[in-house]
C-alpha cells in the first residue's frame, strides 16, 4: 500500500520538480542567447525574425500570424496545457487535494498575487502603464525550483512542494486574469463553437474513446475557435487539460499491475512535460527576452513607472504578500507550516517567488501594444527576477536548513 501511494502520489510531484529544475537552466541559456543576439551587430535580424509571417491555408481556414504569435499563442498553448494538467493533479491527488494541505499555499498564493498588483498600481495608477498590473503577479516555477536545486539537500522537499503548490495556484490566478482582463473584443460565435468542442472532448473521455487522433483533432479545432473568439488561445490548453481523466486506466504491463495503472493525466504530463520545459518555454524566452540594453533604453527604464512597478511588485510586493497572508492564515489556525519548514525557510521561498519570468513576459505581450512600455516592463522583469533569484539563494543559504531524512 505504501509503495502504491508513493508511486501514485509522490513520484509525479518529484518528477515535475526535477524536470522544472533542470528546465530552468535551459531557460537561462535561452534568455541569455536572446539578449546577446538582440544587442549584437546582428540585432536587427533578431527582431526581423519574429515579425515574419507564417501562412497556412487549409481551404476552409487560413492561418496568417507573425512567428512571434505562433510561439506565444500556439506553442505556449502546450505550456498552459501542461500547467492545466498539473493544476488538476494537485487538486485531485496532490498538495491541494484536501483543505488542510491546500490552505497555506492557496492563501499564500492569493497574497502573492494581491501584493505585487497593489504595488504596481501604486506606481502606475491613472498612467499609460496602468493596464500592466497583472505582469508581476506570476511566479516562474522553473527558475525558482532551479535555484532551490542549487542549494542541494539542505532544502527540505516539503519546502519545494510548498513552492510548487503555491506556483500552481499562482498559475491558476494568472490564467483567470488573462482570460478575464486581457481578452480582446469577444466574438461569441467561435466561443460557442469552442464550448461545443469541449463538450465533445469530455464526451469522448466519458465514453472511453482510445484513439489519440480524435482528441488531437478536437483540441486543435478548439484552440483555433478560441483564437478566433478574442479570448487568448492558450486558455484552450488549460480547459482541455482539466478534462483529462485523473483516474486509472487498465494496466498494460506487470509494473503497472504491481503499482496500479497509470492515470491518463500522469501519463500525458510525463510525456509532454520534458518537451515543454526543454523546448517550448526556452523558445518562448528566446522570442521574448531579446530586449535592447543600450544606455538610452536602460535610462528610460530606470525612470519608467512601468519598470519600477514591475520590479518593486516582484521583489517586494510578492514576498510581502505571501508572508503576510501565510502568517494571518497560521495565526487564524486555518493553516499550518509544512513539517520541517520554518518561517525563515518560508521567507526564502517567498523571495524566490518573486522570480516572475515566463508568465510575466507572456502577460506583458498581452497588456501593452506600445513597444516602449513593453520594453520597460521586460527590463523590469529581468532585473527583478535576477534580484529575487540571488536574494532568495543568499537568504536560504544563510539560513542553513537541515534536510529531513529522505528529502532531496
Amino acid at each position: 500500500m505504501r509503495r502504491f501511494l508513493r508511486h501514485r502520489l509522490l513520484r509525479p510531484a518529484q518528477e515535475f520538480v526535477q524536470t522544472e529544475s533542470s528546465g530552468g537552466l535551459v531557460l537561462v541559456v535561452a534568455a541569455a542567447a536572446a539578449l546577446a543576439w538582440a544587442n549584437s551587430p546582428w540585432g536587427d535580424s533578431y527582431r526581423d525574425l519574429w515579425v515574419r509571417t507564417v501562412r497556412l491555408d487549409a481551404g476552409v481556414y487560413a492561418f496568417d500570424q507573425p512567428l512571434s504569435h505562433v510561439v506565444s499563442e500556439g506553442l505556449m498553448a502546450l505550456f498552459f496545457f501542461v500547467i492545466g494538467l498539473e493544476i488538476k493533479r494537485e487538486f485531485v491527488h496532490g498538495e491541494l487535494a484536501t483543505r488542510e494541505r491546500a490552505a497555506l499555499p492557496v492563501v499564500a498564493a492569493i497574497g502573492g498575487m494581491v501584493g505585487p498588483a497593489c504595488v504596481y498600481a501604486a506606481f502606475n495608477a491613472g498612467g499609460d502603464g496602468a493596464r500592466g498590473w497583472g505582469i508581476p503577479m506570476a511566479t516562474d516555477i522553473a527558475f525558482a525550483l532551479g535555484v532551490l536545486t542549487l542549494l542541494g539537500p539542505r532544502i527540505p522537499f516539503a519546502l519545494k512542494v510548498f513552492l510548487l503548490a503555491l506556483a500552481v495556484v499562482d498559475d491558476l490566478g494568472a490564467i483567470a486574469v488573462i482570460a478575464v482582463f486581457y481578452a480582446e473584443v469577444v466574438a461569441f460565435g467561435p466561443l460557442l463553437l469552442a464550448g461545443g468542442l469541449l463538450v465533445a472532448f469530455a464526451a469522448c473521455v466519458r465514453l472511453g474513446v482510445r484513439w489519440p487522433g480524435v482528441y488531437v483533432a478536437l483540441g486543435l479545432v478548439c484552440w483555433l475557435a478560441v483564437l478566433e473568439s478574442g479570448v487568448h488561445a492558450t486558455v484552450a490548453g488549460v480547459l482541455l487539460a482539466l478534462l483529462v481523466p485523473a483516474g486509472p486506466r487498465r494496466a498494460d504491463d506487470d509494473a503497472a499491475a504491481e503499482t496500479g495503472p497509470e492515470p491518463a493525466l500522469d501519463r500525458l504530463e510525463r510525456r509532454l512535460h520534458p518537451w515543454v520545459s526543454y523546448g517550448v518555454v526556452p523558445l518562448f524566452a528566446f522570442a521574448s527576452a531579446g530586449v535592447e540594453l543600450s544606455g538610452s533604453a536602460l535610462g528610460d527604464a530606470v525612470r519608467s513607472p512601468v519598470a519600477g512597478g514591475v520590479a518593486a511588485g516582484l521583489v517586494a510586493g510578492k514576498p510581502a504578500g505571501i508572508l503576510l497572508f501565510a502568517w494571518l492564515a497560521v495565526r487564524a489556525r486555518v493553516a499550518h507550516l509544512p513539517r520541517g519548514v520554518s518561517w525563515r525557510q518560508l521567507s526564502g521561498a517567498a523571495v524566490l517567488a518573486g522570480i516572475g519570468f515566463t508568465v510575466s513576459l507572456f502577460v506583458t505581450g498581452l497588456a501593452f501594444g506600445d513597444a516602449g512600455l513593453e520594453t520597460d516592463a521586460k527590463l523590469g522583469i529581468l532585473a527583478a527576477s535576477l534580484i529575487a533569484g540571488v536574494a532568495g539563494y543568499a537568504w536560504l543559504r544563510a539560513v542553513h536548513p537541515v534536510a529531513a531524512p529522505g528529502d532531496g
